[in-house]
């Protein structure tokens, strides 16, 4: 039997998001391709598998279990440089030994990152008036870390990406103002020496340089022929030929929202986009309701956050107004790798909910091996 309070605790409007979006994503994959159709569907089948048992992890429980994890996706990320397999000019990911599958690090580590920042700041809650400096490094330290790793895969996206959900989860949470205007200044003043150091690889200077000229990209041209020849309501799948006759590349993957908006126009593309803007408000809901539960608070600001950037990059990459770095639509490109992260996210944040009822709030563990690590790094 299902004890009432879980399903009392439930948030069944995440689920009237998540099921229209999957539904026009598959809509959308079988015009374009049924083989990649009928992955999509595997895809789906095996998280919802996935699902049922992540659902029921007792997340708030696992502190030291959570640290493993950590530590465990860094040292992967760093095995990366060493046996990683090259894919498009990155090494981003490593080989499963006795499969023919391969997994990407970096996409177990935003998982990973936001349940050590839920668990850490569970343990040392933020006074008043915001954490302060020491704090504010330490955690800092977390973040960063993963970042400068994925950087050097090269995975410029998604090293961005992790940075700005973990400082904006920060943000969230609250940081005395002090801090962020102190790192305003600095970033200011050491934009200049990044420029003249030039850390960036060759293809992603040429990417931003397309992006600041005239020169699109041949996708990003095709994609805003598809975008502009979609009028107010779309067009019909024979008349969609951007993407039927193969002009528009990754029309099923990073650019299928310019397909989407051949199909279904102006209105449907700011149909698509007020719907995810109302998926992200509902998120960030969660956090405020339950101000006092720092570990909710976390997890629903950072997949808030996590999904306001990927949804921001991906259409204005589509459409000419950010540089394309690869960056696919939440639940809606093709792929199993983004479509996994997402569900697990969204099933970490509904197990977080159901169970709010076991745990007692505003207290603070005095033994394990995260509280240990927290009075270790305040010392």
């Amino acid at each position: 039997m299902i004890d009432r309070r879980i399903l009392a605790h439930f948030d069944y409007i995440l689920f009237i998001f998540l099921i229209p979006l999957i539904g026009f994503s598959l809509f959308l994959m079988n015009e374009l391709d049924s083989v990649l159709f009928a992955k999509q569907v595997k895809y789906i089948v095996l998280s919802c598998v996935l699902m049922f048992f992540v659902f029921f992890v007792p997340f708030r429980q696992i502190h030291g279990f959570i640290v493993i994890i950590y530590s465990v996706c860094i040292v992967l990320l760093i095995l990366v440089h060493f046996i990683g397999t090259q894919k498009l000019g990155a090494q981003r990911w490593v080989d499963i030994p006795f499969t023919s599958f391969s997994i990407q690090p970096s996409e177990i580590m935003k998982i990973a990152l936001m349940l050590f920042l839920a668990s850490y700041i569970t343990v040392n809650p933020p006074p008043k008036n915001g954490y302060g400096t020491r704090e504010f490094c330490v955690i800092s330290s977390f973040i960063l870390l993963p970042f400068v790793i994925i950087l050097k895969e090269p995975d410029l996206g998604t090293a961005m990406v992790i940075l700005l959900t973990g400082f904006g989860t920060l943000f969230f949470i609250g940081v005395n103002k002090k801090i962020w205007i102190t790192l305003g200044l600095v970033v200011v003043i050491l934009a200049p020496v990044a420029y003249v150091i030039d850390p960036l690889k060759d293809y992603q200077k040429k990417r931003i340089v397309d992006f600041i000229s005239d020169k699109s990209p041949y996708q990003v041209n095709q994609s805003l022929i598809a975008i502009g020849s979609s009028g107010l309501f779309g067009n019909s799948k024979e008349k969609a030929t951007q993407s039927q006759l193969k002009f528009l590349p990754y029309a099923n993957t990073d650019f299928i929202f310019a397909y989407f908006v051949e199909r279904f126009g102006l209105v449907g593309a700011f149909g698509l986009l007020a719907f995810f803007f109302a998926l992200v408000v509902h998120i960030l809901s969660l956090g405020f309701a339950y101000a006092q539960d720092y570990f909710l608070r976390v997890v629903a600001g950072y997949i808030a956050i996590l999904l306001f950037l990927y949804v921001g990059i991906n259409v204005c990459m589509t459409i000419g107004l950010a540089p394309v770095v690869g960056i696919p639509l939440p639940l809606m490109s093709y792929g199993g790798t983004s479509f996994f992260t997402f569900m697990t996210l969204f099933t970490i944040l509904e197990s977080v909910l159901a169970f709010r009822f076991v745990f007692e709030y505003n207290t603070t563990s005095k033994s394990g091996p995260l509280a240990q690590l927290v009075r270790a790094l305040g010392s």
